[in-house]
């Protein structure tokens, strides 16, 4: 008989880590080669983890809510022989959320006599990132700690979820004025969770949950929802956003559309949107201007090579953004069969991990809901995210004073300002606003 390791596996392009959500096995079970034995939540994706073995469940050696690393031992099992390990096997691949969870990484430990969960000072909490795993957040909003003023002891500083729980067993929660930059707090606990040292702190108010009255009622969280708020979040702590804004006539644009859009759907069996049209221009303009096509990597800018349109599509209680590959070499009728693809997928339940990698920029239709001005929050990684909103008939000042009724459209620009400046953004949209106005009948195909 063998033992043989289970690891995490790579389950994405830039995927580091993942969280194991549920297991699906315990020790003691049998199981054969290909048999999902746990759920797990990346940035990227929800998947199984998939048996390289067939045999018995020894260990399992990471708790339910742990974020491990990829390649980090998940479970043991024992096999029969001792023969070669084959390889593994492709990763089960499940409904993908549309966010990047901000994932730390906790290691587990056998039973420390004494750790210690030090609380930071103001210029240590400066120096650390701001990425916590779904289990450590959870933790945090439950016991109401500032994770502001935790230092981590997991890799590259983190904050594990052991380190909110020995203050919780200790009861030495931080309050924000508890920690000054001059007198930092330490914490120690031993194996028992008795506190062997204790800071004397004032007592302040902690906030408490909102109040439920009559009639209120709770949602529970599910782990796509989380995956949002946590991408959002952390782009909005992270990436210094800006804004911009311009105006497009796309009078020519709409009655082009309309025109062929009976013809079109009657021959290819789907609609020609105005959004196609929008992500076509785009994906022109980009090819333009690669800068906007980059990415922030801290001690560099990496300008992508493919340009990779992501974009948004809503179901009733989620948000997923699955890439269009290559736009830039599609035709716009290519573009409206992938639009029309990629969201018949996403409200069937069958959009994969690999459709959701890749996006280097984004494209949101809000105009879809009748917004006429909205700043999105940078899809992290990327660099910039333009929303697109509805179009609607304003008064316009035609040359030699006469007036008219045209069809205008508000482009939105979100800019990440550590990679992007005004002037190569001002270029960008004004490009994108030229291929728009000069839309039509005359001078543009959909083939």
């Amino acid at each position: 008989m063998a033992i043989q390791s289970i690891t995490m596996p790579q389950l994405g392009e830039s995927v580091t880590e993942g969280t194991i959500e549920k297991w699906l096995v315990q020790p003691g079970d049998t199981v054969k080669k290909y048999d999902p034995l746990a759920e797990v939540v990346t940035d990227k994706v929800n998947a199984e983890i998939p048996s390289s073995f067939e045999g018995v469940i020894t260990e399992l050696l990471a708790e339910e809510g742990q974020t491990l690393p990829v390649g980090a031992v998940v479970c043991s099992i024992e096999i029969a022989g001792d023969g070669e390990v084959p390889a593994s096997p492709p990763v089960k691949k499940s409904t993908v959320s549309a966010a990047i969870l901000n994932a730390g990484i906790q290691k587990k430990q056998e039973s420390p006599k004494e750790v210690t969960a030090p609380i930071a000072s103001a210029n240590s909490v400066r120096q650390q990132k701001n990425r916590y795993s779904p289990a450590v957040l959870r933790l945090a909003q439950e016991h109401d700690i500032p994770l502001e003023q935790v230092v981590g002891t997991g890799e590259g500083g983190r904050i594990t979820r052991k380190d909110l729980q020995q203050l919780i067993d200790a009861g030495n929660i931080p309050t924000p004025q508890d920690v000054t930059p001059s007198e930092p707090v330490a914490v120690a606990t031993t194996a028992s969770s008795q506190p062997v040292a204790a800071v004397e702190t004032p007592t302040k108010p902690i906030a408490s949950s909102p109040v439920l009255q009559t009639g209120d009622i709770e949602i529970p969280v599910t782990n796509v929802r989380r995956a949002i708020a946590n991408n959002m979040v952390r782009s909005a702590q992270e990436v210094p956003h800006a804004w911009m804004m311009m105006e497009v006539d796309v009078t020519d644009l709409v009655a082009y559309r309309d025109s062929i859009k009976m013809d079109f759907k009657q021959k290819e069996g789907f609609n020609i949107t105005y959004f196609t049209f929008f992500v076509k221009a785009v994906a022109q303009a980009l090819k333009e201007f690669p800068m906007m096509n980059s990415m922030w990597a801290g001690d560099k800018i990496i300008q992508k090579h493919d340009i990779n349109i992501s974009i948004a599509v809503a179901t009733d209680d989620a948000l997923f953004v699955p890439v269009i590959k290559h736009a830039d070499e599609k035709s716009i009728k290519g573009i409206a069969k992938e639009i029309h693809e990629l969201a018949q997928k996403v409200r069937t339940g069958k959009l994969t991990m690999d459709n959701m990698q890749g996006g280097t920029f984004t494209v949101n239709n809000t105009g879809a809901f009748g917004s006429v001005q909205s700043m999105g929050i940078i899809n992290y990684p990327q660099a910039a995210i333009l929303q697109v909103e509805s179009i609607v008939k304003k008064p316009v000042v035609l040359p030699g004073g006469m007036f008219a009724a045209r069809d205008i459209v508000n482009l939105c620009l979100s800019l990440d300002h550590r990679v992007l400046d005004g002037l190569v953004c001002g270029k960008f949209l004004n490009r994108v606003k030229e291929i728009l106005e000069n839309t039509n009948k005359s001078s543009t195909s959909v083939y």
